[in-house]
């Protein structure tokens, strides 16, 4: 009998300690693929850290630190060398090397129909120079100052895994062959992503041997996860649950502001939009958003204080410029542009529209927070002051495959800047559209000013930090004096965990499972 008890604990207990190397997390945007160079995509791009890897990483503010890189310099005024870190395996046993590194940059401007290509990071590269298998050197055509924090958006891929590999494939696991924390087990689009631990992998051992992150974009099925036991924490919080929640005694809350910036693209380029009618429903002949006082009035009709109090219910930051006040490149000159609709019809007016017209405002309604309900308090705003607004809002997945094929005219989006600073929402944003320079990647109004172009141009070529961050913060204002995109708020980052739970906010919204930590709260 002794020894029939004495196996029951030690089965018993055998099973306690596998379950507590499992977690369970909920993530709120959907994963639109596995591979790490398809889709510029932040809930992509999180899945893509625990898999592949990056020269440089970042800590949970931003600031980068060594990755797949031991260290990186400038050696000339053309030239930054990274130092590649020795003795890493790619999850198949294979061995990491320059070649990959050179490959997986070079892959970014190759990956077919992609949505939002990485190249805004890489198109700064035009040569790469393999010194030895842990010395790497990128050129550039002009003094690239940004390089290494550019680069730290990049995921290295092996190279073998990888050459002639689709996309599919990477959906399948064939070639998401990463040097991560975490190998792919499977991927179920719209349901999960399995991984499990790397016990070979370079940097600290993660607890948790498995993860299971799932697919819950709906805000109430993710809360009846976590209430019911299914996951073990969730990211984005529902703001009409957060305050239930914090009063829980059994579940930790987890906050910082975002990087993202919520905003709204306008079709400021074609002589005719798609969704811009008359009051009567006509397709009109001359585009009124091309007009900047149109534009000027749309803005100053839209109440952010409103949208945060009560649409994000305090979980928000009204929004003047693209990366909230202090960040790298922000103008200290720029406000959130005041509550005006007086001011908006006289400007209506003015451009020859004393009466308004008829917009759609497009919009996810499972990828930010409130998302379709922001774009339905921003078509309220603008039908105040004469601009009678529909709201078409779809899955994720389906609007960002549209609005790349520019079918939209006004658009709500989001977008958080991984580097950091403000040069990455001008480069992927406002930036005149270019396949070429990969610039303008995510465009999707296709604003241009070619006064802006220059100055980012020149920014991005300028190395004194100082003499930078001033051409950043002038090219920030002349973009938002022209109403490039109109902004609303910056997001609060949110996550929940159960007690026994902790994990460390992060402002670029990744949700990290090696980050999560048993036995703190």
């Amino acid at each position: 009998m002794a020894s029939r008890f004495l196996i029951a604990v030690l089965v018993l207990g055998f099973a306690v300690c596998s379950h507590a190397q499992q977690i369970a997390i909920g993530l709120g945007g959907d994963v639109t693929s596995i591979d790490p160079h398809y889709h510029n995509l932040t809930p992509n791009n999180n899945i893509a850290d625990h898999i592949f890897g990056t020269l440089v990483q970042k800590d949970e503010r931003q600031r980068p630190k060594p990755g797949l890189a031991e260290s990186w310099r400038p050696i000339d005024d053309l030239t930054w060398e990274f130092k590649l870190r020795k003795g890493v395996k790619f999850h198949d046993g294979s061995d990491f090397t320059a070649e990959d590194v050179a490959f997986s940059i070079e892959r970014t401007g190759k990956v077919p129909s992609s949505p939002a290509p990485f190249t805004i990071y890489t198109k700064q590269v035009t040569e790469t120079v393999i010194v030895d298998p842990w010395t790497i050197r990128l050129k550039s055509a002009a003094p690239y100052p940004n390089m290494a924090i550019d680069i730290s958006t990049v995921q290295i891929v092996s190279k073998k895994a990888a050459a002639n590999a689709s996309t599919d494939d990477f959906n399948s696991g064939k070639a998401a062959i990463g040097a991560g924390p975490y190998k792919l087990v499977r991927y179920v689009r719209g349901d999960r992503i399995e991984l499990a631990r790397d016990d070979a992998y370079w940097g600290p051992k993660p607890h948790w041997e498995r993860v299971t992150f799932r697919l819950l974009t709906s805000d109430p099925s993710r809360v009846a996860a976590l209430l019911a036991g299914d996951v073990q924490a969730i990211e984005n919080i529902p703001t009409a649950d957060m305050a239930r929640l914090a009063k829980d005694p059994s579940f930790g809350i987890y906050r910082t502001v975002s990087n993202r910036v919520i905003y709204l693209h306008i079709d400021s380029n074609r002589d005719k939009s798609p969704f811009v009618t008359d009051r009567a429903g006509k397709p009109m002949e001359r585009n009124p958003l091309k007009d900047v006082r149109v534009r000027r009035a749309m803005s100053k009709a839209i109440n952010r204080q409103a949208i945060v109090d009560r649409v994000m219910e305090g979980l928000a930051i009204p929004a003047g410029q693209l990366l909230p006040d202090g960040m790298f490149g922000t103008s200290p000159a720029i406000k959130p542009e005041a509550y005006d609709p007086d001011g908006a019809k006289k400007l209506l007016a003015e451009a020859g529209y004393p009466d308004g017209f008829g917009l759609t405002i497009h919009s996810p309604n499972n990828r930010y927070v409130n998302d379709e309900q922001i774009a339905q308090a921003v078509a309220q705003m603008l039908a105040r002051v004469g601009i009678q607004t529909k709201v078409e809002a779809m899955p994720a997945n389906i609007f960002f495959s549209r609005g790349s094929k520019l079918d939209f005219s006004f658009m709500l989006v989001g977008w958080g800047a991984d580097t950091g600073e403000v040069s990455s929402p001008l480069k992927s944003l406002l930036a005149t559209y270019s396949k070429e320079k990969g610039m303008g990647a995510a465009n999707r109004g296709r604003y241009s000013n070619p006064k802006m172009d220059a100055v980012l141009a020149q920014a991005l070529a300028t190395v004194d930090d100082g003499k930078r961050e001033k051409l950043l913060q002038q090219a920030v204002e002349i973009a938002m004096s022209d109403v490039g995109v109109i902004t609303t708020h910056f997001q609060v980052n949110t996550w929940a965990a159960r007690k026994g739970i902790a994990y460390t906010p992060r402002t670029d919204e990744r949700t990290h499972a090696f980050a999560f930590v048993p036995g703190k709260q």
